[in-house]
């Protein structure tokens, strides 16, 4: 095999190390399907299972596509954007590829990529990835009237501590915090090509009531003016996914109405009463889980859980039809179907 100049993966096969070349692009995508950059014939991989990302100062991303089994470095499984390095093992399925990259990204400011002009650093092709994904966002309650009534010290300890655990428990159940925004935080669960899967939409609902449970008892460790709440919306939907930022501050983020909606549906928790709204596509994949797990007995689970509402939502010419409940009805629907 003939070494490559620039960054490549080295595929193992029977015949010998395959290269695979990363030049001449912003990204690639590597999967089962005909549709990839990479395409490899392994049934435990994903039709569209990861992509890599190249950016203009030599780096290089690695991003899982929602895949069923996980993708792998160095042994250890990621789900969020990671930054890759010379001889990093990956593993999709059961195949495994080395990542190679002969340039230093610290000695290439000014090294173009995939068209780049080399004096213009700061821009990054954005990547156009359509995605079918669940946004979470949760909102502290009553936020400005804690910040009125607790001593400044005691509220930054508080919130510092809100989000870092925030943070965990996001992670815990295979995501990330997309965005720390004042008083909310925003998280994204990358589905794969053949929809969201029962144990990937119990693992939101299982974060966002860990979530609940945790602010509930923050009172206890610092002395708040009274027990902090939560709100939460979660939608379900196609986004643009992608890298939205520079090539030395990258942002990976989802882009569409998909996430304005999240953020709309937990505004719209307020005007109800209730803890927790859900869009129409995120109810009906709730709807398969429970007739699923729960057994047709219980195929009705999820209508006696989240009441049908009808609401005005900010940006929208019509009313949305969306579903509802307090984080009650939510733990009760996970008892029934854990």
């Amino acid at each position: 095999m003939t070494t490559s100049s620039g960054p490549y993966l080295a595929l193992k096969t029977g015949s010998g190390d395959r290269q695979l070349s990363l030049v001449g692009g912003n990204y690639w995508t590597v999967g089962r399907g005909d549709d990839n950059n990479f395409v490899l014939p392994d049934r435990w991989i994903s039709r569209n299972h990861a992509m890599f990302q190249g950016t203009d100062n030599g780096k290089f991303y690695l991003i899982d596509l929602g895949s069923r089994n996980g993708t792998f470095v160095n042994g250890r499984r990621v789900s969020v954007p990671i930054i890759l390095h010379d001889g990093d093992l990956l593993t999709f399925g059961q195949t495994e590829l080395r990542f190679f990259s002969p340039i230093d990204p610290s000695s290439v400011a000014d090294v173009t990529l995939g068209g780049a002009h080399s004096g213009d650093t700061a821009a990054t092709a954005m990547l156009h990835v359509r995605q079918l994904i669940s946004v979470v966002v949760v909102d502290i309650r009553d936020f400005t009237v804690m910040t009125r009534q607790t001593d400044e010290k005691i509220h930054s300890e508080a919130i510092g501590t809100w989000f870092r655990r925030a943070g965990e428990i996001i992670g815990q159940y295979g995501s990330w915090v997309d965005k720390y925004i004042g008083d909310a935080v925003m998280a994204v669960w990358i589905h794969g090509p053949e929809g969201a899967d029962d144990a990937s939409m119990l693992q939101i609902l299982q974060a966002v009531s860990t979530l609940a449970a945790m602010t509930g008892q923050l009172h206890h460790q610092f002395p708040l003016p009274f027990p902090l709440r939560i709100g939460a919306g979660i939608n379900t939907g196609y986004a643009m996914v992608g890298n939205t930022g520079s090539s030395d501050r990258p942002d990976y983020t989802a882009l569409g109405d998909t996430v304005n909606a999240a953020f709309r549906l937990e505004t719209s928790t307020k005007q109800l009463g209730l803890d927790i709204a859900l869009g129409e596509t995120t109810y009906k994949y709730l709807q398969k889980v429970s007739c699923h797990t729960a057994g047709a007995q219980k195929a009705e689970l999820s209508d006696s859980c989240f009441k049908r509402f009808t609401v005005e939502m900010k940006g929208y010419e019509g009313p949305i039809i969306m579903r509802a409940g307090t984080f009650n009805d939510l733990d009760q629907f996970l008892a029934d179907t854990l």
